[in-house]
């Protein structure tokens, strides 16, 4: 998801280059104040929460605006992303966002502010007042609320600052100057985000060959876990020998060794696009420790697609491969194919069950000679990096 926190003091902009990025990118809009005055005047029972504590001229606590938002962004799951408008306004609210965003597997792209002289922003609000009638457009007010503005929201900018994701735009000029100044920005930080891609199938479904060809197609490094662990036993290693016995009856290793291995990749690797995992995550557990994993590197999974073929297009693929020098210890004996098949079907298709609950699943057929596959692998790819951006 793109999400995208839009700040500026009042008068500089904020809602006008709102409108034109939600059209661009697809976004869903939260402005704390929208959402407040929405849910009164449906009168939900988290309206009627807020509405009672505004009469009572008290300010509406952040347990009660997190709700909203929440809200709002399970809502809006068929959106690109989200554009927070003058929120987090305080480090309490910055902090809140960003575990609300974690709980929802997500995060903030960028803070983009913008920056407009004090002079010009007295001048846009004062001219603002004269055409809108707002009472609080007048001198007095205006210099207050940006006093206040720079107090309070100093210390969140510093947040972001800290985290890589500040940046500064400058507010000044014509509307659509301004915009594409914003669009360049927004463009740029997409580059920096890696596309992770989840490659799942049954044994024989062609992951293998597909996802390398993925891989050099969009600059993503391939990661198979099965790769992984072959190197380690060729190079005679301690994970190596551990493991060939497990590999040899087509069971899987424990996850402590492969997350080990697909962590010490990663970061030998982190200068392309992204990344095609393909053989991992195999299980629910292997799934959160990927995400964990991700996290922990500022990242998350961005999609998963499924190689849907027949169970006797990956027999005969995986007994054709027998015969070939690329051939598998399990490849050999149609017990172990049928043991990993089913297999398969009982602990991986879980996964993809995840990962469509999120909106990042796709299944696809796999059937057929590689290139035309690999077409209609490609277009669903870059169907899922369009909806990113």
């Amino acid at each position: 998801m793109l999400n995208i926190a839009l700040f500026g003091p009042p008068g500089a902009g904020k809602g006008t280059q709102s409108a034109l990025l939600i059209e661009k990118y697809k976004l869903a809009y939260i402005s704390t104040g929208d959402l407040l005055r929405q849910e009164i005047s449906e009168d939900t029972p988290l309206g009627r929460k807020a509405k009672d504590t505004i009469d009572r001229g008290q300010l509406v606590s952040d347990e009660l605006i997190v709700q909203l938002i929440e809200k709002r962004i399970i809502a809006s799951a068929d959106k690109n992303g989200i554009l927070f408008d003058g929120f987090p306004r305080t480090m309490v609210q910055a902090y809140i966002l960003e575990g609300l965003l974690l709980k929802l597997n997500t995060s903030l792209a960028c803070m983009l502010s913008l920056e407009v002289p004090r002079e010009e922003l007295v001048n846009r609000l004062l001219e603002r007042g004269k055409v809108s009638g707002r009472s609080d457009d007048n001198l007095d007010v205006i210099k207050f609320r940006l006093e206040e503005y720079n107090n309070k929201t100093k210390p969140v900018a510093e947040f972001y600052m800290d985290r890589d994701k500040y940046v500064p735009i400058d507010g000044v000029g014509q509307i659509s100057e301004v915009f594409t100044r914003l669009v360049e920005s927004i463009d740029k930080t997409l580059q920096n985000v890696w596309f992770n891609l989840v490659l799942t199938g049954a044994p024989g479904s062609g992951k293998g060959t597909q996802g390398r060809l993925l891989a050099r197609k969009y600059n993503l490094y391939y990661i198979s876990t099965g790769s992984l662990l072959r190197r380690e036993i060729k190079a005679g290693s301690e994970i190596g020998i551990k493991v060939k016995d497990i590999m040899d009856r087509g069971e899987l290793v424990s996850d402590e060794i492969v997350i080990r291995l697909i962590e010490s990749e990663i970061r030998q690797h982190n200068n392309v696009r992204g990344f095609v995992f393909k053989g991992f995550p195999r299980t629910i557990v292997q799934a959160y420790i990927l995400d964990g994993l991700l996290r922990r590197l500022d990242s998350s999974v961005s999609y998963c697609i499924e190689l849907n073929a027949s169970t006797i297009e990956s027999i005969k693929r995986l007994s054709a491969r027998a015969k070939t020098p690329q051939a598998r210890a399990y490849d050999v004996n149609t017990d172990l194919i049928i043991n990993r098949l089913e297999e398969y079907q009982e602990k991986t298709m879980p996964v993809a069950e995840f990962y469509s609950r999120q909106n990042k699943f796709a299944s696809m057929n796999a059937q057929g000679d590689e290139t035309h596959v690999f077409e209609r692998l490609c277009e669903k790819v870059e169907a899922a990096m369009k909806m990113l951006r």
